[in-house]
């Protein structure tokens, strides 16, 4: 890179455009009850060493809990975890503090929640996030199997020792959703209301979050690192937070709502920003002017032949084609109640279940029925099914996918 860049400097001017975190009010209206709550807790965080569950956790830190206990089924993504937070100034470490590299299903996990609980904070990160993850069949099995079902089998563990607060993230793609990854959520939803009268659950649908592990912007980066070219839709306009106040969200969200509360940012359209804006402003501030290439391979030639030392760098703007893309966002529905007047903010949607839990037993049950008839399901099934369990969900086939795109 040409010149040395400040992340967190260039979300706050180039993509949020706040100089102070969206939350920063409402913590300080908060503060003493969200340090009675955690002050001396036991809180266990389920997919931590993600961008947002790590930031949960920087943000959790600062009311001083008695003891941390992190899983992630990525071991190296726990190891950089562990070494961000003791590297980071301000961080009180809890000395009970213990990462494990488990997936939330595994048996191991069971053992652990059983045998090192009680855990009065308990908040599940984990989840495939992803509209790629839905090319085919196989793809959709495993995010629907992560997103819900296995959600599911973690919901009816906690409840062997409920614990005072517990959190499970959702997404903005679960209002009226276009892709299955938001059909999968807006289930996962319905199924945390289901559970309300017995857990104390709450959600969040958040904006992206700028710069996370896996995110375009994140691919920005490293395509520079690598000097490639770098290649994003024109046409999709998208809301942002920062990775501290995704973090910040989440724990407003844990710590102060009721039982199903679905929480939300309260932005504006007029912040709404493209993918190619972010771009163009992220190559100025590098010290780069923009050649605007014709097609994916003229923006790779173009790589190859004068990077790194020119002063033009190859982009590749494109109109989005592929299945499951909205062209804006949205965090509720007209149908959905809101309140608006408990946080300044944040907006709270209220517990309305849409199924009883015996009625979200009977839709899994589908699921998995169909799951287990391999040589007949297809994607066009999944979306069927999908549709008549959620009937909000409005696909949308163009028969490409994320895989095929630079």
């Amino acid at each position: 890179m040409k010149n040395r860049l400040d992340i967190a400097s260039f979300i706050a001017r180039h993509v949020t455009k706040r100089d102070k975190s969206l939350l920063y009010y409402d913590l300080i209206a908060n503060d003493p009850l969200l340090r009675s709550r955690i002050e001396g807790r036991s809180v266990l965080v389920i997919g931590g060493a993600g961008s947002i569950g790590s930031s949960f956790i920087k943000a959790l830190l600062r009311y001083e809990p008695a003891r941390l206990y992190v899983i992630d089924s990525n071991e190296n993504g726990l190891t950089e975890l562990t070494r961000d937070l003791r590297s980071t100034a301000g961080l009180r470490i809890p000395e009970d503090y213990l990462t494990y590299p488990v997936h939330f299903s595994d048996p191991v996990f069971e053992k652990i929640w059983r045998r090192e609980g009680p855990f009065e904070i308990v908040a599940n990160f984990a989840a495939h996030k992803h509209v790629r993850s839905e090319k085919d069949h196989y793809a959709i099995e495993a995010m629907l199997e992560n997103n819900v079902l296995r959600a599911k089998e973690l919901l009816d563990i906690l409840l062997s020792a409920p614990p005072e607060r517990f959190f499970c993230v959702s997404t903005d793609k679960a209002a009226n959703p276009a892709n299955v990854m938001g059909a999968g959520k807006k289930l996962m939803e319905d199924m945390l209301l289901a559970y309300a009268g017995r857990l104390p659950v709450t959600t969040a649908r958040f904006a992206n979050v700028a710069f996370s592990n896996g995110s375009l912007l994140d691919g920005f980066l490293l395509r520079l690192a690598k000097k490639q070219p770098l290649s994003a839709p024109k046409d999709i306009r998208r809301y942002f937070v920062s990775p501290a106040e995704a973090g910040e969200l989440c724990l407003l969200a844990c710590m102060l709502g009721e039982p199903g509360n679905i929480f939300f940012p309260k932005l504006e359209e007029s912040e709404l920003t493209t993918f190619t804006d972010i771009a163009k402003a992220l190559l100025h501030e590098l010290g780069y002017k923009i050649d605007y290439c014709t097609s994916e391979q003229d923006a790779r030639e173009k790589a190859e032949r004068y990077l790194p030392d020119a002063g033009y760098y190859p982009v590749w703007f494109f109109d989005s084609d592929t299945s499951g893309e909205k062209p804006f966002e949205e965090f509720y529905t007209p149908g959905e109640p809101l309140l608006l007047d408990r946080f300044q903010a944040l907006g709270v949607i209220p517990a309305r279940a849409s199924y009883s839990l015996t009625e979200i037993e009977a839709h899994l049950s589908r699921l998995r029925l169909l799951f287990r008839q391999p040589d007949t399901t297809d994607k066009a099934a999944i979306v069927r099914l999908l549709q008549e369990i959620v009937p909000t969900f409005q696909h949308l086939e163009t028969g490409l996918n994320l895989d095929r795109k630079m």
